[in-house]
């Protein structure tokens, strides 16, 4: 069995060339997966794993609009809808000048397993441009917005597939999106998440990847004999996610003290909480996408200019900025000092090395598809929402949300312990959310 997972990695390699993004999670994936395929040999047969790395459909497109002084501006957009064995499919767009078909892949193989574990009906996808909102204005950023879904539109719907926000799409964007997407169809239907609230948006949505990351790590040390309760954080990055894991982290009594940008890291040792929690909100609208002027802000703070918080000695380390932030010699220098829990809050922030190495030196990792997943979770109950014609309250949200992150750390302990007799969260979330997926797609037949 080893040797067909060998197989298939190879030649989702040689089939996507240079996309080494999506390379990286593949690989990752499916070599934890040996057990289960030696146990389901009836997977081989229905080239299961082949049919899981290759989108179900693929869709480039080109982007015309034009900036402030009237020239006329080209981008790529994209949109990889990787699977809807289990429901339509759903996540993020990501504007970032960065994107390229290798990050939206590696995006949309992820969400397929971060949407399994959340016990919801939702499938995998992921899309996005090469369009970089920082630095552009309000009107450069809604005509591009609107001939994005000029061309996107075509391809979605509440049945078939519910884009949301990612990096560089927030509720300006998702905003610009929807007018665009009502005009063309004139429909009001929930066909995109992280709405405004005015127009079918989820109390509770914006916090809500970073609350779930907050509760997974919370049960993660819980289940090795720890608390939460007066731990030191370090923390990653200063948008959304960063603002709702501070948040959660100072309300169960957790200290954080450090957040980071493309510009370096802040350490605040009288921690980050309260007013300055909330500066993280007005730092990331101001669309210089740097974190320094929070030490001009709080002089009590130090910036280090072009290093990452991976550094500092805290109890736990939660990266939420972006894949990849934490690399080998980071991984190292956390095993040097005894670190004993790392909770990944960004979609795939460690490379593979980096996670061997944590774990081989004995520290507990939390994946980044169960940990963030609070996020598409609370997505899916906005669809919901939408089709019902209701509104949720903020409550009952959070306590949903509480429930599917236990429920996706008790799923990811079950399976680890089924298959490999350890606790191990990076192979449980691999195992657990691939079988919800595998068993779907061998009673669908071969579509």
């Amino acid at each position: 069995m080893l040797d067909y997972i060998e197989r298939v990695i190879k030649e989702c390699e040689e089939k996507n060339p240079g996309e080494v993004e999506f390379h990286q999670t593949v690989e990752e994936v499916l070599r934890s997966l040996e057990p289960v395929i030696e146990r389901h040999p009836e997977y081989e047969k229905a080239a299961l794993l082949e049919r899981l790395t290759e989108p179900e459909r693929g869709i480039t497109f080109r982007v015309v609009w034009t900036d402030d002084k009237g020239k006329v501006r080209v981008n790529k957009g994209y949109r990889y809808q990787f699977n809807s064995a289990i429901g339509p499919y759903k996540g993020g767009l990501r504007f970032a000048a960065n994107v390229y078909p290798g990050i939206i892949k590696f995006l949309g193989f992820e969400q397929i397993f971060k949407n399994s574990l959340t016990g919801l009906p939702i499938g995998g996808g992921k899309g996005g441009s090469d369009f970089d909102p920082n630095g552009k204005s309000d009107g450069e950023i809604m005509r591009f917005c609107q001939a994005f879904m000029t061309e996107l539109y075509r391809h979605i719907g509440p049945e078939t597939d519910v884009p949301a926000g990612d990096l560089g799409v927030g509720a300006k964007e998702i905003g610009y999106l929807y007018g665009q997407y009502k005009r063309i169809v004139n429909r009001f239907e929930g066909v995109l998440t992280g709405k405004g609230l005015p127009f079918g948006g989820l109390n509770g949505r914006t916090e809500a990847t970073g609350y779930g990351i907050v509760y997974f790590a919370q049960a993660m040390l819980e289940a090795n004999g720890e608390a939460l309760e007066g731990k030191t954080v370090a923390l990653s990055g200063f948008g959304n996610v960063t603002w709702g894991t501070a948040r959660k982290l100072n309300e169960l009594g957790a200290k954080v003290i450090t957040i980071s940008g493309p510009d370096g890291y802040i350490l605040d040792e009288s921690g980050i909480s309260g007013d300055k929690v909330e500066y993280l909100r007005e730092l990331r609208a101001s669309g210089e996408n740097i974190c320094s002027p929070y030490a001009e802000k709080y002089p009590e703070a130090k910036f280090y200019r072009g290093k990452k918080p991976w550094e500092v000695e805290a109890d736990l380390y939660i990266p939420c900025a972006t894949q990849n932030e934490i690399q080998a010699e980071d991984a190292q220098g956390f095993v040097d000092r005894g670190v004993k829990f790392v909770c990944e809050g960004s979609n795939m922030s460690s490379t593979n090395e980096a996670i061997k190495i944590m774990q081989d030196g004995g520290i507990i990792v939390g994946p980044s598809k169960a940990a963030n997943a609070g996020g598409v979770a609370c997505s899916c109950i906005e669809m919901g929402q939408n089709s019902g014609k209701t509104v949720f309250k903020a409550e009952q949200v959070h306590a949903q949300l509480k429930d599917i992150m236990l429920g996706i750390h008790k799923a990811c302990q079950e399976a680890s312990e089924e298959y490999y007799g350890t606790y191990d969260l990076v192979k449980g979330a691999n195992i657990a959310g691939f079988l919800k997926v595998a068993d779907a797609m061998m009673s669908q037949g071969l579509v």
